[in-house]
């Protein structure tokens, strides 16, 4: 050690930085350790409990008033509906007590008393019901048209073949439809689908059903397109993308392909335009995938941070709007990787996000004029305080550190992320995004991989009418069963006739006689 005190001051002054630098790398390494771990064994939900908080810093910049979840119903309780649907055909089995012969009523029912021999007369009945399944069947339909001959001219007559939505394919618009439900809705693959018809006593190999996925999709293409058109005529479109592992034949291994979805959805600011899901696959994620999926479109993009699309924002055509979903994950990663200290900055960060949440539930589903006099006049301020806020933190943490980054995060993007509050058909996040992409979430963990680029285009398109419909309130299966019925014959200049809102009434009423 040297002597002189000013080298040990110098010497000291390394030390501590050393020591500084240190305790970053541990505390990103435990953060990216928890990260891992969470994403492997723990939940997804990130509801925020205000009355819980994490030891991230303990003392607060300032105190924001914490509010406790609302309890939730006690299971017991008498006030929910637990009644079977009303919807549903009903059987009745009548259970009638021992009798005798002695006595018979109107309907020749043997009525005597067992105790007394005299008659017996109805005074009530108590009646109970609980919920049965009847198994789904296959069965055979058989098209016969008949050869008829004219005793005079001889000349022959008989009614054309029908539209096959498989070219001489087995498989009627019921089954098709089942089989991609199944897969694109309900997540069995086809070789689990081949398993459960054989259960039945058919066989249908996997290869099979994979040519009709492929024939149904050439089927439905149009339709596709014209919903892609749907969306994008939008004057508001949610994007985001999801990663999807793609078969690379020959090299023994997968890559990373992209399912894209953009979503129009505006029922928040009172719009009663039918909600649409459009889904594009692409074989990797550069930006000029979904500039090429969005050439057409002008108007606001609500999106995530990705860089690819900043040609979009660059065109002048496209106006981005961020996510506050995005922007609240940081401190909710902190906040559970830290612990609960609701004295904690992460805790704090998330009450003043909640509090801008709290405003958009109060006015969800107003015009859009109604919600902008509404986030001015009450989110603006708290924007404010936010931003003034995020920059205190900087000013208190080390700029290296997880809190610096989740606050430059927020402050890199504020001019996106506080459009909605001057737009009032702007959301405050890219949840319709979000959610859109749930389904392919699941379906990826059963089928783990595409088998090729375009069975990555199939997926895109079978997800866009599964979902459209789901997203209007009808059965896929339904759905797809009355627009494979019709398609091969309908009018291609007139196939948005087939959108799932334009099909509802037939497909409510096949489902009543059905």
């Amino acid at each position: 050690m040297p002597d002189d005190v000013e080298a040990l001051k110098q010497r000291l002054q390394v030390s501590e930085a050393e020591r500084d630098l240190l305790k970053l790398m541990v505390e990103r390494l435990t953060l990216q350790l928890a990260r891992r771990n969470r994403t492997l064994y723990g939940t997804s939900s990130e509801r925020f409990d205000a009355a819980q908080g994490s030891l991230i810093e303990a003392a607060p910049l300032d105190e924001v008033a914490s509010r406790k979840a609302a309890p939730k119903p006690a299971a017991n309780n008498s006030q929910i509906d637990r009644s079977l649907p009303a919807h549903l055909p009903r059987e009745n089995h009548e259970h009638r007590p021992g009798t005798t012969g002695a006595h018979h009523d109107a309907a020749g029912q043997p009525c005597g008393c067992s105790a007394c021999g005299g008659r017996l007369r109805r005074i009530g009945a108590d009646v109970s019901e609980h919920l049965e399944y009847v198994p789904a069947r296959f069965k055979v339909i058989r098209t016969v048209r008949p050869k008829l001959a004219c005793t005079k001219c001889e000349t022959i007559f008989q009614a054309p073949a029908p539209v096959r939505p498989v070219s001489r394919g087995m498989a009627g618009a019921g089954l098709l439809a089942h089989v991609m439900v199944s897969k694109y809705c309900d997540h069995l693959p086809l070789y689990r689908q081949s398993r459960i018809y054989a259960r039945e006593g058919v066989e249908i190999d996997r290869s099979t059903m994979a040519g009709w996925v492929e024939q149904v999709h050439d089927l439905l293409d149009p339709l596709v397109a014209a919903l892609g058109r749907y969306v994008l005529a939008a004057q508001k479109v949610h994007a985001d993308d999801t990663p999807v592992k793609v078969l690379a034949p020959g090299e023994g291994r997968t890559r990373t392909g992209r399912l894209w979805v953009y979503v129009r959805d505006d029922r928040a600011s009172g719009s009663h335009a039918p909600t649409a899901a459009w889904y594009r696959y692409s074989p990797d994620r550069k930006g000029e995938h979904p500039r090429g999926h969005l050439a057409s479109f002008t108007g606001i993009l609500q999106a995530d941070a990705y860089g690819g699309w900043g040609g979009l924002y660059d065109s002048g055509r496209v106006t981005e709007a961020a996510c506050w979903a995005h922007a609240r994950r940081p401190w909710w990663d902190l906040y559970i990787e830290h612990g609960r200290d609701e004295n904690g900055l992460a805790a704090q960060a998330l009450r003043r996000i909640q509090a801008l949440y709290a405003i958009e539930a109060e006015i969800r589903g107003q015009p859009p004029d109604i919600r902008r006099q509404h986030r001015r006049a009450r989110a603006g301020p708290l924007l404010a305080e936010l931003h003034d806020w995020l920059h205190a933190v900087l000013t208190r943490v080390s700029a290296k550190s997880e809190l610096a980054k989740a606050a430059r995060y927020s402050l890199g993007r504020w001019q996106a992320l506080t459009r909605y509050v001057e737009d009032g058909r702007v959301e405050i996040d890219n949840s319709a995004a979000e959610r859109a992409l749930r389904g392919v979430a699941l379906g990826r963990n059963n089928y783990l991989f595409m088998g090729s680029n375009d069975g990555g285009e199939r997926a895109a398109a079978l997800y866009s009418l599964v979902e459209t419909a789901k997203l209007n309130g009808l059965d896929p299966e339904a759905y797809l069963r009355e627009v494979i019925q019709r398609i091969g014959e309908h009018p291609v200049n007139r196939v948005h006739e087939l959108l799932p809102w334009n099909l509802r009434p037939c497909v409510e009423q096949h489902a009543k006689v059905a």
